[in-house]
């Protein structure tokens, strides 16, 4: 087989995965279009392991090695991850990245000119005060 078919497929996985997190709302769906993305890269590490090992007997297959390190940090990603979706979810009941942007804001900062504190708006409001 040749290495472009697997490059070709990575590829599109590795764009499927970015089209996700670029596209998307939903933490969940977020971390699951992470996910294809790192599976896109292992797909490649292998494809590379194997095509670089038919040149040279003598391999170590590094590139299956660090295949298994991704898999083991993409776990840890994944379990560390959903647990900080269900947090913000229990705590303000919404997994929405846009809405969870303008709540991290506080209700002081509506507009550009909003006076919340350290603002130049505040500064010349304690100066005229």
């Amino acid at each position: 087989m040749h290495l472009a078919y697997p490059a070709v497929l990575s590829a599109l996985l590795f764009c499927t995965g970015l089209y996700g997190v670029l596209a998307r709302r939903n933490a969940i769906l977020v971390l699951m279009s992470v996910e294809l993305m790192l599976n896109a890269v292992n797909l490649n590490l292998v494809a590379f392991d194997v095509w670089l090992s038919r040149a040279a007997r003598d391999t170590l297959h590094s590139g299956q090695a660090l295949t298994l390190f991704t898999i083991a940090i993409a776990a840890a990603e994944i379990g560390i991850g959903l647990a900080i979706v269900l947090a913000v979810y229990r705590n303000r009941g919404t997994s929405d990245i846009d809405k969870l942007r303008d709540t991290a804001e506080g209700p002081e900062a509506s507009g550009p000119g909003a006076a919340g504190p350290g603002t130049p708006a505040a500064e010349k409001a304690e100066a005229t005060a």
